[in-house]
């Protein structure tokens, strides 16, 4: 884990206001963070911090109003729709919801086969390589002939894992692809992206709102807290002993199995608030600009 395969720069992403008089909303600012080679990055926040648009701006579906984006030297920021279509094979993404992220009317066999087509493979090729990634999964080759509805939420996030590696990417974008799922499913699905990783050596750009979880399979942790990276570092500190106080009732969200220890925390938890959100008050008074938290990602 040397080289950097992505690098980002002062990205900025503002999406325009809903009204012909309102002004936009910045869901960015200045954010800078890079993903070297075979490495997971994890990027945490709750919802609306703006870490599922940086997700976006890597894969080209939010628009990148200033900054860079370099993937392997190249800013890939501003691509057409033709030269980002090039670069799919490269950088691939796994969605939050196995229930909605597969075409319900497709076998597993035509959803997983549909890039190597495109890309020119032969129907024979495409079996043989169909069959390779199901097997990559741990899902049996015969998957290959049932619909999406057959399987477990936790076995279509596998599917939708196989379909992300189908290209042999060198980059994946994993938006939330564990939330969705219960806590012993979870643990077997990111078990299985560690092993992907040793085994291909493919990056991951980790999103997820779960401290815990990022814990568990990043090397280095970014935390983003209104469109912007409030504290980052090795992944055991970030997450072990966090600095910056949003980092910290984050971790303190997490349920503990000891009840005493449980109350401890939501009532540390609870006086970290409370002083946030007056260091807040302060800072918007200060500048004379509000925030809304409504605000989606």
């Amino acid at each position: 884990m040397t080289a950097n395969l992505l690098d980002m720069r002062d990205v900025e992403v503002e999406y325009p206001g809903k009204g012909w008089r309102a002004g936009g909303f910045r869901a960015l600012q200045g954010v800078s963070l890079d993903i070297r080679e075979g490495e997971t990055v994890g990027l945490v926040g709750e919802s609306g911090s703006g870490k599922t648009t940086l997700g976006r701006a890597v894969l080209g579906l939010a628009r990148v109003t200033s900054g860079r984006i370099d993937y392997r030297g190249r800013d890939i920021a501003h691509l057409s729709r033709r030269e980002r279509r090039a670069l799919s094979s490269e950088i691939q993404v796994v969605f939050q919801d196995p229930y909605s992220s597969l075409n319900p009317a497709m076998t597993i066999q035509q959803i997983l086969s549909e890039p190597l087509t495109t890309r020119g493979a032969d129907a024979e090729s495409a079996r043989a390589r169909v069959a390779y990634l199901l097997d990559q999964v741990h899902l049996p080759h015969d998957a290959g002939s049932r619909l999406p509805r057959e399987f477990s939420g936790g076995q279509r996030q596998r599917i939708a894992i196989a379909r992300a590696l189908a290209l042999d990417p060198r980059l994946i974008v994993c938006d939330e692809p564990v939330s969705a799922l219960d806590l012993s499913t979870q643990a077997h699905v990111l078990d299985l992206f560690i092993e992907i990783q040793e085994r291909t050596g493919v990056a991951y750009l980790f999103i997820s709102h779960d401290l815990a979880v990022v814990r568990h399979i990043s090397h280095r942790v970014a935390v983003m807290y209104r469109g912007e990276i409030v504290e980052s570092g090795d992944g055991a500190q970030v997450t072990g002993h966090p600095e910056h106080p949003y980092t910290q009732r984050l971790f303190m969200a997490a349920p503990v199995p000891d009840p005493d220890r449980q109350a401890q925390r939501r009532a540390d938890r609870h006086r970290l608030v409370t002083q946030h959100a007056e260091a807040d008050e302060q800072a918007g008074a200060a500048v004379g600009v509000g925030w809304s938290e409504s605000t989606s990602e």
